[in-house]
C-alpha cells in the first residue's frame, strides 16, 4: 500500500531490519519506495514464484548491477 503523504519522487528512506533472505544482518539496510510499471511487476512476481527466489533479492541484484555498470568505483560517498 502506498503512503499518500509521500511524494512519488521522494528520496526518503526508512531504516528497516534485514530479513532472513536479504543482506547480512550486520549490514545497514533501508526500505525505499519505487514505482514500477505493472507489466514488470507481473514478470518479476512470476520469476520469483518460478525460481523460489524473493523479489527483493532480484531487486538488490539489479541495483548492484546498475551501480557496477555506471561506475560504483567513483567514490562511495559521491553518488
Amino acid at each position: 500500500m502506498q503512503d499518500a503523504s509521500a511524494s512519488p519522487m521522494s528520496s526518503e528512506v526508512t531504516p528497516a531490519s534485514a530479513d532472513s533472505n536479504g543482506p547480512d544482518a550486520s549490514e545497514s539496510v533501508v526500505s525505499t519506495h519505487v514505482l514500477v510499471p505493472i507489466e514488470q511487476v507481473h514478470k518479476l512476481r512470476e520469476l520469483a514464484r518460478r525460481t523460489r527466489i524473493h523479489q527483493s533479492e532480484y531487486l538488490r541484484e539489479a541495483v548492484e548491477d546498475l551501480l557496477s555498470k555506471y561506475g560504483k568505483a567513483h567514490s562511495e560517498g559521491e553518488l
